[in-house]
């Protein structure tokens, strides 16, 4: 197949009355989409059409995957996909798990595969070849992309008329030997498209297949596995935690010299990731002990921007991904308890603690962040949650359903009950979210400042609970309140299998017909 640039591509068919225009969707042809979705599926009782909303999703996170075929000007057909990492959904699922629930967080850059969402044709202009235009389309993008395959959930609307003497299967053999036409599943078949599987329950309310579809596949030949992985994330991941001593440091370069020695000492190990504690600028405040704690709190955000610059220095030069914990930050008067992620690479991300504990309120004047998201690194999705944070499931939740795989959690408590409740939630969210949590706390004391006197923590890396997993749900985890690392390797891959294969699927088996969590941060 020729490879070209699908906005670029306007291959025009010209009689005397017709012209046919292939191109991209834009989020002005919304009208003339809806128009023919209506007609396209007048026959689908139930059906329903795509909102603007979701249409200008689309169109902004995978352009050049909505395509359309214009004939004299309206929209004859439209091909519509997202690019998923297939082996986090296997072949058992839905339609609404591949599509997050119809918010289109699925789609991934990264990913292998290009999934078709949706594809429909204006009965007035079947028998043009228009089908055939846009799956075309559809491979010269699989292609370009280096995907390894299109894979679509396809309706099989006849069934219905035979479903009293035919399973689905024995359905699927008689389409297949031409003795049945199904006006989907024979024109996919004839786009050499293959039937992995029949699934049960893809699409509620499709009464015309029973709820049944094929899952097709057609391969892409030019796949070049090497090609694809010479960027692709690691398999297993090693994460390096401190456990840092709270004790006095004379200025700012002192403090500096024992974070690059923890650097230094877990980057010797090959580790991906160092995780640093909530507050562990703390023994900056000994030189404010004249001040209140609120005012000694805003005296050392001063040093968090310089801080932020060092350890940005540490993570180029000791090529390390560093979370740095967390650390005050005053910005128009406003007070907040903010980390940063430092990739390897000289970028980095600004997280803020959301949900503040009462002490944080009263004795410092802290205010919550508002922004709920992952982050991307070299080494998968990441998420990273400030403490008491970690308390409060609806967050994680939301990370797990943006693909995050490993949760960072800093924190910082004085009592064992404090860290209890810390622990506890956060095992409890490795389980409900099938990934990984990482803890990091401070131990030691720092005598005369204000509402930090005495640390207690256990550092520890958390699973899931399956087979493949630790049984007591525990990777690794520190001598408890005593200055010390901890490096613990990770596979990402078991996370994926525990996601489709698992004695239990905490992910898959929510019950989103009934209830949801939104995510009302996001921009």
């Amino acid at each position: 197949m020729q490879k070209g640039t699908i906005m670029k591509m306007e291959k025009e068919v010209k009689n005397e009355d017709l012209k046919i225009e292939l191109r991209t969707l834009t989020k002005d042809d919304y009208l003339g989409l809806k128009a023919s979705m209506i007609e396209a599926y007048s026959e689908w009782e139930g059906a329903s059409y795509w909102g603007e909303e979701h249409i200008t999703q689309l169109v902004s996170i995978f352009p050049e995957g909505q395509i359309c075929i214009l004939v004299n000007g309206a929209i004859a057909g439209c091909a519509l996909s997202l690019i998923v990492d297939y082996d986090k959904f296997g072949d058992n699922h839905t339609y609404a798990q591949i599509t997050g629930n119809y918010t289109f967080s699925t789609h991934d850059e990264d990913g292998d595969v290009l999934y078709g969402i949706d594809f429909f044709v204006h009965p007035d202009h079947r028998g043009m070849r228009i089908g055939r235009r846009l799956y075309d389309a559809r491979k010269e993008i699989c292609e370009r992309h280096n995907l390894r395959a299109i894979i679509a959930g396809g309706r099989i609307p006849k069934y219905k008329d035979y479903a009293d003497k035919l399973t689905p299967k024995a359905y699927l053999e008689k389409v297949k030997g031409k003795e049945i036409h199904d006006p989907t599943l024979s024109f996919q078949l004839a786009n050499d498209f293959h039937v992995r599987k029949i699934l049960k329950g893809y699409l509620p309310g499709d009464t015309q297949s029973l709820e049944y579809a094929s899952l097709l596949e057609w391969n892409n030949i030019y796949y070049n596995e090497e090609a694809a992985h010479i960027n692709s994330k690691k398999s297993i991941v090693r994460l390096g935690l401190v456990q840092w001593q709270m004790r006095p440091f004379e200025n700012m370069e002192s403090l500096c010299e024992q974070i690059e020695f923890f650097v230094d000492v877990i980057s010797d190990y090959q580790s991906d990731f160092v995780l640093f504690p909530e507050l562990f600028n703390a023994p900056l405040m000994t030189a404010y002990n004249h001040l209140s704690g609120a005012g000694a709190m805003r005296e050392i955000a001063n040093f968090t921007i310089p801080l932020r610059d060092k350890f940005m220095e540490y993570a180029i030069s000791y090529n390390i991904n560093i979370i740095t914990g967390s650390m005050p930050y005053l910005e128009n008067g406003v007070l907040q308890n903010v980390g940063y992620l430092c990739r390897r690479d000289g970028s980095y991300e600004m997280y803020r603690k959301i949900h503040l504990t009462p002490a944080e309120q009263s004795a410092w004047g802290m205010v919550g962040g508002d922004q709920i998201a992952t982050y991307d690194t070299d080494c998968g999705k990441i998420g990273i949650l400030i403490c008491y944070d970690v308390e409060f499931p609806e967050l994680p939740r939301l990370l797990a359903e943006q693909g995050m795989q490993i949760l960072f959690v800093p924190f910082m408590t004085d009592t064992q009950n404090g860290y209890t409740r810390v622990r506890s939630c956060a095992q409890a969210r490795a389980i409900e979210n099938e990934c990984y949590v990482a803890i990091a706390g401070s131990v030691g004391n720092l005598p005369k400042v204000h509402n930090m006197d005495i640390q207690y923590a256990q550092s520890a890396v958390f699973t899931p609970s399956d087979f493949s997993f630790p049984t007591n749900g525990i990777k690794a985890e520190a001598t408890p309140n005593t200055e010390t690392t901890l490096i613990a390797d990770v596979d990402v891959d078991l996370l994926k299998e525990l996601h489709n294969f698992g004695a239990v699927r905490n992910l898959k088996d929510r019950r989103l017909d009934i209830y949801k969590i939104i995510n009302k941060s996001k921009k």
